[in-house]
């Protein structure tokens, strides 16, 4: 198989040649392996592949939906046992993980064939792809941009037509910035739908999720359905859909009432995100939905402060938690994560308590919202995909860092603002992602813009608690009014 022929099919519809006969999954893996070796130089979007297990793989494919597809594994989490996970840090870059994940076992069951990893920054901790570790992933559609984060590497991927759906995850964004960057589907499911087991019950308080970022929306319905469900290792037992995710993608979502804004507490939107929302909400309009402008649910300014309070707190315990399983001094570790982790320790308890807290007040002023609104639509970044290095720290900043934490100042550092400062920057690039992790609601975004200069410019929705299907279900209408899958970088 050519890469033309490949590049035609979806993972369904690769899946359906491997059933009928027509292909094997070995030859959709020389396929996938040859595209990967032909443009993975030029965006590196592949930190490593495993052609070996990927063969014994493909041999062992099934009949499901997606068995025999060609898959990559992100290099966050999603464990594989006797392969590394490393987190986008070069303490863990080598070392063979005991366990398997919930979600990469049922990947596995499912019949993807997983063939390499995915480039991420260094815990996921950015919304941009530039690890010292493995350098940076550019963005298929203009090189000298990024591809978003943290699953920009599986962004580039998809988008460069190595594969057609990769494994992806999600804390603050990391599903639908990329996919809003470098013009492909990604939807991030609510909080307890897929496992987070068997190392953690869950991620991030339940903010943080596995998927998939994929060209297709049946392609992400049918990912979703062979994860979707609670294991034992979980706080608790999600209610199960109606239906399946896939058999959502075939209905009609019915007049749906939006509601749209381009606020940010972060800063001005670029007029092409601008743009890129008013096209949408006039499709929308024209497809038949109540569409309205309205005021952010929330206070964004406090959101965003929570969020990254809460984010450091956690990017602390994961360099704490790699430097235990890897014996890494904390000075192998970015300077960035080791002046954002600083922040987080200087949190206390108590404040960090209240802080939590804090997000059932955001989930219940976005419940408010969704019962007088189906959906809420913002932009999906705050401008067009940033060039390479732009978000690099200062470097009088990163001089004041490195001193900082050689004299143990972290609680200094904080109260200065500086960190916040840079944190906050970074945000004011993805200000809209936050909310749907912080308050566990599913959020998708869909590829409907690109700009003059042709790079794209995803919209995001967010949906009430338990509206995958709805989600599902308007992304394939959209797909049906605008197809996309047919976009392709000029590689």
């Amino acid at each position: 198989m050519d890469y033309s022929e490949y590049r035609e099919y979806d993972g369904v519809g690769l899946a359906e040649l491997v059933r009928e006969g027509g292909v094997s999954a070995t030859e959709l893996l020389d396929a996938a392996l040859a595209r990967c070796a032909r443009v993975n130089g030029r965006i590196n979007a592949v930190t490593r592949t495993t052609e070996e297990t990927a063969r014994r793989s493909a041999a062992e494919a099934g009949r499901g939906e997606l068995a025999g597809v060609p898959f990559l594994l992100k290099d966050l989490q999603q464990e594989w046992a006797g392969h590394p996970s490393s987190a986008g840090t070069r303490a863990l870059a080598k070392l063979p993980r005991a366990d398997t994940a919930e979600v990469v076992r049922r990947w596995l069951e499912a019949g993807l064939v997983p063939f390499g990893r995915t480039n991420t920054p260094e815990f996921g901790a950015k919304p941009i792809t530039e690890p010292e570790a493995f350098g940076p992933t550019r963005n298929p559609w203009s090189p000298d941009r990024t591809p978003g984060g943290s699953s920009g590497g599986a962004a580039a991927a998809v988008a460069a037509g190595i594969v057609p759906l990769a494994a992806a995850s999600d804390g603050g964004g990391s599903i639908r910035i990329p996919a809003a960057a470098c013009g492909v589907f990604g939807l991030k499911p609510g909080r307890g739908l897929v496992p987070a087991g068997p190392e953690r019950a869950e991620n991030f308080h339940g903010a943080a999720l596995d998927g998939v970022i994929s060209r297709t929306v049946r392609d992400s319905a049918a990912a979703l359905d062979s994860i979707a469900g609670g294991s034992a290792e979980g706080p608790y037992a999600p209610a199960e859909p109606p239906r399946s995710f896939w058999a959502e993608t075939a209905l009609e979502p019915g007049k749906l009432r939006i509601g749209f804004t381009a606020r940010s507490a972060l800063g001005r939107p670029h007029p092409h995100a601008v743009e890129a929302l008013t096209d949408a909400a006039r499709m929308l309009e024209s497809l038949g939905h109540h569409v309205e402008p309205v005021e952010p649910p929330v206070d964004l300014d406090a959101l965003s402060v929570d969020f990254l309070r809460a984010w450091s707190v956690k990017l602390a315990v994961s360099i704490d938690e790699a430097r235990r399983i890897s014996g890494t001094p904390e000075r192998a570790f970015e300077l960035d994560s080791r002046l954002l982790a600083a922040a987080g320790r200087a949190v206390g308890a108590p404040e960090y308590s209240a802080l939590l807290d804090g997000w059932h007040d955001y989930t219940r002023k976005l419940a408010e919202f969704h019962r007088g609104h189906d959906l809420l639509l913002t932009p999906g970044l705050a401008g067009p995909p940033v060039r390479l290095g732009e978000l690099d720290t200062p470097p009088a900043l990163r001089a004041a860092g490195r001193a900082g934490l050689a004299l143990r100042l972290g609680g200094l550092l904080r109260s200065t603002g500086a960190v916040d400062r840079v944190a906050r920057q970074n945000l004011r690039h993805v200000p809209y992602t936050q909310l749907a992790n912080i308050t566990g609601r599913p959020a998708m975004s869909v590829p409907l813009h690109w700009t003059p200069e042709g790079l794209p410019l995803g919209v995001q929705f967010v949906g009430p608690l338990a509206g995958e299907g709805m989600l599902f279900r308007l992304a394939a209408q959209l797909e049906r009014a605008r197809p996309w899958a047919g976009h392709e970088p000029p590689l």
